[in-house]
């Protein structure tokens, strides 16, 4: 599944393309406080391969801890669409439910990263 996707927000108001790593193979859970929090398992795109065709605008950015992370969300709808990941700035992670005739519950089990103790976090700060 290399082939490019269609990614939307739940209200519509967001519409992304978007070419995957290795396909559904890279899907993943993080247990950071962040992800562990928002649930939605993810999959791999490279920096390029996330492109809006719609709702730019209505894109809104939350970032915490060391920063690094970008994670971008429906303004209208509030779902989770993607995000510069923490562990590669050079890739995206990609909201797996978001992706047009994927259905999340149909990959499980869908292994977990440790985020938790992730190596740029401070020794003495746990995210």
């Amino acid at each position: 599944m290399t082939d490019p996707l269609t990614a939307t927000c739940h209200c519509g108001a967001v519409e992304l393309r978007v070419t995957l790593t290795d396909g559904l193979a890279t899907a993943r859970r993080c247990d950071c406080s962040f992800c562990r929090r928002r649930g939605a398992p993810a999959v791999t795109a490279p920096m390029g391969g996330v492109e809006v065709l719609r709702g730019a605008e209505q894109l809104t950015l939350y970032q915490f801890g060391t920063m690094t992370a970008q994670h971008h969300f429906c303004a209208v709808c509030g779902i989770y669409m993607f995000h510069r990941r923490r562990s590669n700035p050079n890739e995206y992670g990609v909201n797996m439910g978001t992706l047009a005739g994927v259905n999340p519950a149909e990959h499980e089990p869908i292994p977990w990263s440790d985020g938790v103790n992730h190596p740029s976090d401070a020794p003495d700060r746990q995210t």
